[in-house]
């Protein structure tokens, strides 16, 4: 078999892997999503027995059994459907785990920490309701925490090029997105107190504003331009002070945009310009010729180098010899006829 064939057959076995680690992620992911459908959860039900007595007759409650619906959970079904999921995640992470040649780096790596923590977490929750049999309000609050789950979208990462280029803008525009942060939150408090004292100015009964911490959310949304109408300034001072933090909001998110567009440009252009290069991969070295080849033309680009730069200065040497003989003295000529044939 040529080393092409044998390479293309192991490209179809990675991309066959990559295609069914995608394929239990988008399925773990939907069924995380499909069991909180009220339509999909079975209600846990409630009997109550009232017997006959007199304060029932004369409550004009009559005798009878009472059903109630306290509380409502998943379909079975969704739980066979990620233990599936979560078997082939757990070993997933013990193969990657046992053949990656770095284990620190496998472990620091973010993608790798939300795998091994997702896939816990299914196992944890799991634990906490068939062994401890908690109430729908524990159900609830353990359910909350596996939102983790859905993280596990980050690992398409791994086989999207666009979600590379994506993180890597982000990366690269960290200092231009920290301080947009940070203008955004500057202008978040100076607007939530300004709107907060332009409101009790004048005469307004219907004060939505009652502190600044409640003007806080209003000068968000205000600022981000999203406007969900549930806190509006009344008196025309508020109004004025709405339309400055709308302004400003406008102003102040699109002054980084140039740059993080500029960077994805960059990064795309560069994804694109791998893409355009042969796909026929080299054979792989082993150790020893590796460290044989390095060190041989190390050593020889040396020496060139070191040869160049030796006959250069010979014959820089000899050139102002021969240019200065009658200038020079005896002693003079033959030193430097000495020291040029030394350096040849």
């Amino acid at each position: 078999m040529s080393v092409d064939a044998h390479l293309f057959k192991s490209w179809k076995k990675d991309f066959a892997i990559s295609v069914v680690s995608i394929c239990f992620v988008v399925v773990s992911i939907v069924s995380f999503c499909l069991k909180t459908h009220p339509n999909w959860r079975i209600p846990d039900i409630d009997l109550h027995f009232f017997p006959y007595n007199e304060t029932a007759h004369f409550s004009g409650r009559r005798p009878g059994l009472m059903v109630t619906k306290s509380a409502t959970r998943a379909h079975p079904a969704f739980f066979y459907v990620e233990l599936i999921c979560n078997l082939w995640f757990a070993f997933e992470i013990v193969v990657r785990f046992t053949f990656c040649p770095n284990i620190v780096r496998f472990v620091k790596d973010a993608i790798n920490i939300i795998d091994m923590v997702a896939t816990l977490s299914f196992y944890v929750d799991w634990l906490m309701e068939y062994l401890l049999k908690t109430t729908e309000g524990n159900r609830d609050t353990v359910e909350f925490f596996s939102i983790i789950r859905i993280l596990r979208l980050f690992k398409l990462t791994q086989h999207s090029s666009g979600l590379k280029i994506l993180i890597q803008t982000f990366k690269a525009s960290a200092q231009e997105l920290l301080l947009l942060v940070f203008f955004v939150l500057l202008g978040i408090v100076i607007f939530a107190a300004l709107v907060y004292y332009a409101e009790r100015v004048e005469a307004n009964p219907d004060n939505q504003f009652d502190s600044i911490p409640v003007g806080l959310w209003w000068a968000i949304i205000t600022m981000c331009t999203i406007g969900f109408g549930d806190m509006v300034p009344k008196t025309y001072l508020g109004m004025i002070v709405g339309s400055v933090c709308a302004l400003m909001g406008v102003l102040t998110i699109a002054l980084p945009v140039p740059v993080i567009v500029s960077n994805f440009a960059m990064f795309y252009s560069h994804a694109q310009a791998r893409s355009k290069l042969p796909k026929k991969r080299r054979r792989i070295l082993q150790p020893h010729e590796i460290h044989s080849t390095v060190g041989k033309s190390t050593t020889a680009a040396l020496l060139s180098s070191m040869n160049r730069r030796i006959n250069h200065t010979a014959e820089s040497l000899m050139n102002m010899a021969n240019d200065q003989n009658s200038g020079l003295t005896l002693t003079n000529q033959m030193h430097m006829r000495e020291m040029s044939h030394k350096m040849l």
